[in-house]
């Protein structure tokens, strides 16, 4: 469900590769007592440096087993569960954890350097079965250019979305298939509650939502504010992405501009953080653990903004300049308690489909 790929927005785009280290496509974790095996989402990336810094020192080979989006690679880890296909998974977020941890997808370890991270980002300290890598804020994105052009303010809330001064503006991400569609959903449940989001939706789509598959279509061929969107001769100037998309377009850029060309609508925010943990029935504990301890090292948390486009969790992690620039994490976004999440999620995902979808 997650393409959560700060990252993506610039390969979508052609302009960087990711080369996945020592990536493989074959099943089966691997036997041998000196590889460590991660299995994560296909937006994993980390600088080949401070991945051979971690090799050098720990005496492991590190290789990375990537598996679609996050809603694809936990329901195959579920499926694999008693045969996993490595040793350590990285990318379950807070919208997909009760379904990891109901299904017994990993086993308890409390790591190196805990103690240095926020208690708000510990879902599951009183059993340590996944430990917080990073957070980011899913959040309306719109296209500066647009609104100006138009003389019209960008909108800020939720509420706004549905006004007819935005109809046939926004395009949002299908929630069963879609992490940021998912935590969308979510935002707007925490937001109106239990009895009110349905009728906040059909607002929405009586604006003209358009509802896409993936975020990669949305942000890159529908959405009018980013680099492949222009090419693409996009006509919707708000999109569902991430607060952190914003210095992405201006990283990437070439010349790079003097400011962001979107913005985000920081009224419209939803908080995910995502998780690592060692596999049950994992083949190399010890390598596992080694190498959740090293995602929580201050090397790897604060290389891992411009590769993944996403904030550490480690108190101190120095975060970039651009981040702060151009694309501050929200100051009070929507939040859900995972116990909630996993007693409404798949429900709420139906009715939004019969809702919005037919």
């Amino acid at each position: 469900m997650h393409t959560k790929t700060f990252v993506a927005a610039a390969v979508g785009l052609g302009l960087v590769t990711l080369s996945a280290c020592g990536s493989s496509s074959d099943g089966g974790g691997s036997t041998d007592s000196k590889t460590v095996t991660l299995v994560s989402h296909n937006s994993w990336a980390v600088s080949k440096s401070v991945l051979a810094d971690f090799e050098k020192q720990s005496g492991y080979k590190v290789k990375v087993l990537e598996d679609g989006d996050a809603g694809q690679a936990v329901n195959k880890a579920i499926l694999t569960k008693d045969n996993p296909q490595g040793d350590v998974f990285f990318g379950v977020d807070n919208t997909l954890l009760s379904r990891a941890l109901d299904n017994g997808l990993f086993q308890s370890y409390e790591a190196k350097g805990l103690d240095q991270i926020d208690q708000q980002y510990q879902l599951d300290k009183d059993k340590h079965r996944v430990t917080p890598v990073d957070y980011g804020d899913i959040c309306v994105n719109y296209d500066k250019k647009y609104f100006a052009d138009h003389k019209l303010a960008p909108p800020a809330s939720f509420d706004d979305l549905a006004k007819p001064a935005y109809k046939n503006l926004l395009v949002t991400e299908n929630a069963s298939t879609s992490s940021p569609g998912l935590g969308f959903l979510l935002a707007t449940a925490a937001k109106y509650g239990d009895d009110q989001w349905q009728g906040y939706w059909k607002k929405l789509k009586a604006n003209g939502v358009k509802v896409v598959d993936g975020w990669e279509q949305a942000y890159n061929e529908e959405f009018s504010g980013s680099a492949g969107g222009k090419k693409a001769k996009a006509d919707r100037p708000l999109v569902v992405s991430y607060a952190s998309s914003p210095p992405a377009e201006v990283i990437y850029a070439d010349p790079k501009p003097t400011t962001a060309p979107t913005g985000v609508a920081t009224g419209t925010c939803f908080r995910q953080i995502e998780f690592a943990g060692l596999l049950n029935n994992a083949k190399n504990t010890k390598g596992g653990k080694a190498f959740i301890d090293f995602l929580l090292s201050k090397e790897f948390q604060e290389d891992m903004p411009l590769n993944m486009f996403v904030y550490p969790v480690l108190a101190g992690a120095k975060v970039p300049a651009e981040f702060t620039k151009y694309g501050p994490a929200a100051k009070d976004p929507e939040t859900m308690d995972p116990a909630k999440i996993a007693d409404n999620r798949d429900q709420w995902v139906k009715s939004w489909t019969s809702l919005v979808l037919k």
